[in-house]
């Protein structure tokens, strides 16, 4: 487990460069957002996906989110009903996490062979230039062993995977996250929108979501 410090302040090219190197073999990386640390794999690339579930102790019955970087990225991996957009463009980026149909393009373990994903567009630099330079939307989980808190503190994060079989290959490490809740997560999936679990987020642009039938 490798550990890169970045310094957002400069130039983090080269710590891109091997993040998305470690990518597009199959590896691992923790990654800031604009949440908490997440622990990211191509979420297109099954057997990438399949080390996440290792390294969190996750089981397989549970799917895990994505991040796309932009509107038009999240229409190729999932079905977003027009009437939406407007708004979703509204909420993204941010800390929301919207459930919508998948395609085929995202592989059934990300989504527990549910016909359903979650996914949003995170709001921070390092991410977003990450998604632009390796083309792919990565797994958006958090960096934790599944049962533990998720946390912006690095610190902890490496000393909870430094002992285990199973661990990320890189670690981008910008230092403590301002404090934050999870995503908010929003299922637009069914026939009536609701939300299942409560986060940062723009209220009045969830209420609009809501308020579609």
């Amino acid at each position: 487990m490798r550990i890169l410090r970045v310094n957002l302040n400069g130039d983090f090219n080269e710590a891109l460069l091997e993040a998305i190197n470690v990518l597009k073999h199959g590896g691992v990386i923790v990654y800031p957002t604009d949440t908490v640390y997440g622990l990211g794999a191509n979420a297109c690339d099954h057997h990438a996906v399949d080390q996440i579930f290792k390294i969190k102790n996750r089981p397989y019955a549970k799917p895990l989110p994505i991040i796309a970087r932009n509107m038009k990225w999240v229409k190729e991996l999932a079905f977003v009903p027009s009437k939406l957009e407007p708004t979703l463009e509204e909420i993204w980026p941010g800390a929301t996490t919207v459930i919508l149909h998948r395609k085929s393009v995202i592989p059934p373990i990300v989504t527990a062979g549910a016909k359903s994903v979650g996914v949003r567009i995170p709001d921070h630099v390092l991410t977003d230039k990450l998604l632009g330079k390796f083309g792919y939307p990565l797994t958006a989980t958090s960096a934790n062993i599944s049962g533990n808190e998720a946390t912006g503190d690095i610190g902890k994060i490496v000393e909870s995977f430094r002992g285990q079989i199973w661990k990320p290959d890189l670690v981008l490490d910008v230092g403590i996250l301002p404090v934050s809740m999870p995503s908010t997560i929003l299922d637009l999936s069914t026939v009536k929108p609701k939300i299942l679990r409560v986060g940062p987020s723009k209220p009045e642009q969830l209420m609009k979501l809501l308020k579609i039938q």
